[in-house]
């Protein structure tokens, strides 16, 4: 085996080095973390969704009708009654004319770029997307460009250079490490739909924004505009797995050309009939909706007060600017101390900088526990 140690040697001494915690419990503000209880502020179950017992109760129902394992592809033997009606669900629930479910939401990504374009055509992104859809442009080997972040004028530059080229643009509902959403209505303006799609990765805005939680397609009022509307449903939805939503032509396009759903094991059908039930929780949450942006204000508020370096997010995820990997870590380790769990977010997730704490909140969070974060923090204003 070639040599690692020296790889690994430099991301510790820049801060960079990643661990992982080991969690027991529901996912739920208070758990108990490398045998510690903690109060966590890094889970994108931004309704509470994970720990509801009425999922719980569908899984476990689920799993005495369809057993643990899907078995097999969606195209083997794979695809059950719970995934078929899934997607028909969530189809009438984003308003389109089908689904195909995928086992993540990286997959869904990488599936849906690389089988509809090729070596001569184009990938117009946001210059912050995720890095699977970075990775989906690369694997389908067509040419990327990247456009400054939420610059529509940047994005227009891009596609008037390209007029006449089969492309996708791409780009985050919620971007995950920033929480601003991306600036739709502007974006669509600029679009010629005549050999162009619109791809919207909305995994951070499913059932926390809109009024039935549709995401920013119901913020904005723009769905009928968003050609190819992804989502996860492990994040808002509580589950896991994810989610293309589209016309029939564009679903059918994917099942015969899409390699991460073609060759690979679909997901648990519990897992699916339980996400039925959270999609049903999940549409007529808007109390939950309420109570999230009211946390949302509350935290903000403190945060200005203590002149925190936040950034311009509506969203659950609100990250404190701190500058530097080295301060991140010392932060994310001082909040550790006192019994708070926040994720520092490092180069290269985010730009050389910019590194920050991403903290992130959630339905199931309560005002208490919100401001004993505040007074964490006021230690490090």
């Amino acid at each position: 085996m070639f040599e690692l140690k020296t790889f690994l040697r430099q991301q510790q001494e820049q801060d960079l080095y990643r661990t992982r915690k080991v969690c027991d419990g529901m996912q739920q503000p208070e758990q108990l973390c490398d045998g510690k209880p903690v109060l966590s502020f890094c889970s994108n179950d931004y309704l509470g969704l994970a720990a509801d017992p009425r999922i719980a109760k569908s899984l476990q129902h689920a799993v005495d009708k369809y057993g643990v394992g899907s078995g097999a592809a969606h195209l083997i033997n794979g695809h059950s009654s719970a995934h078929h009606a899934l997607e028909e669900e969530l189809a009438e629930f984003t308003g389109r004319e089908r689904v195909l479910l995928f086992s993540t939401g990286y997959m869904a990504n990488l599936g849906v770029v690389s089988a509809l374009l090729g070596r001569n055509d184009l990938v117009v992104a946001d210059k912050l997307v995720h890095a699977s859809l970075l990775d989906a442009a690369k694997l389908s080997a067509a040419k990327l460009l990247r456009y400054q972040h939420a610059d529509v004028e940047s994005l227009a530059s891009r596609l008037k250079d390209n007029a006449d080229t089969k492309k996708i643009i791409m780009t985050d509902g919620v971007f995950s490490m920033d929480g601003d959403i991306a600036p739709l209505p502007e974006m669509i303006k600029q679009i010629d739909k005549s050999n162009s799609a619109l791809l919207v990765d909305d995994a951070h805005g499913f059932g926390v924004l809109g009024q039935q939680g549709l995401g920013c397609v119901e913020h904005y009022n723009c769905n009928d505009d968003v050609d190819i509307l992804i989502g996860t449903l492990g994040k808002a939805f509580g589950t896991f797995g994810a989610f293309v939503a589209g016309s029939e032509e564009l679903i059918e396009t994917l099942i015969q050309s899409a390699r991460s759903y073609i060759f690979t094991t679909a997901m648990p059908p519990a897992i699916a009939e339980a996400t039925r039930t959270s999609l049903k929780i999940l549409k007529h949450a808007s109390d939950r909706r309420e109570k999230l942006q009211s946390l949302i204000q509350q935290f903000r508020q403190g945060a200005e007060q203590l002149g925190l370096n936040l950034m311009d997010s509506p969203t659950p995820i609100q990250p404190v600017i701190v500058g530097s990997a080295e301060k991140a870590v010392a932060m994310s380790r001082g909040l550790a101390e006192q019994g708070i769990m926040v994720s520092a977010i490092r180069p290269p997730t985010v730009p050389a900088d910019t590194a920050r704490l991403r903290i992130t909140l959630s339905a199931t969070h309560t005002e208490k526990q919100v401001e004993k974060l505040l007074s964490a923090l006021e230690s490090f204003a």
